[in-house]
């Protein structure tokens, strides 16, 4: 996540908010994390729970996503797909 100062705030207004159209970002004030900004549409995700995306402890997880796990650990272990891009 980046990070600003409020004072960036006042000074960088666009970099600040094309930052944040991005990824969240962390503003600060006297060093201590004190708000984030986020574009409108990652906020409705957050707040809907329409992002799909969940972490799984490994006895949860759905047999199907267990089954692609376990072949991308199998490539890692014959040393295949490490440095590919996607």
């Amino acid at each position: 996540m980046k990070q600003f100062t409020t004072g960036d705030l006042n000074k960088q207004i666009g970099d600040i908010t094309d930052a944040a159209s991005r990824e969240p970002v962390m503003l600060t004030r006297h060093k201590k994390p004190r708000f984030v900004l986020m574009s409108f549409e990652h906020y409705e995700r957050m707040r809907t729970g329409g992002d799909p995306r969940r972490a799984y402890h490994i006895s949860e997880m759905p047999a199907e996503h267990a089954a692609l796990f376990d072949e991308a650990l199998d490539r890692l272990a014959r040393g295949e797909g490490y440095d590919e891009e996607p």
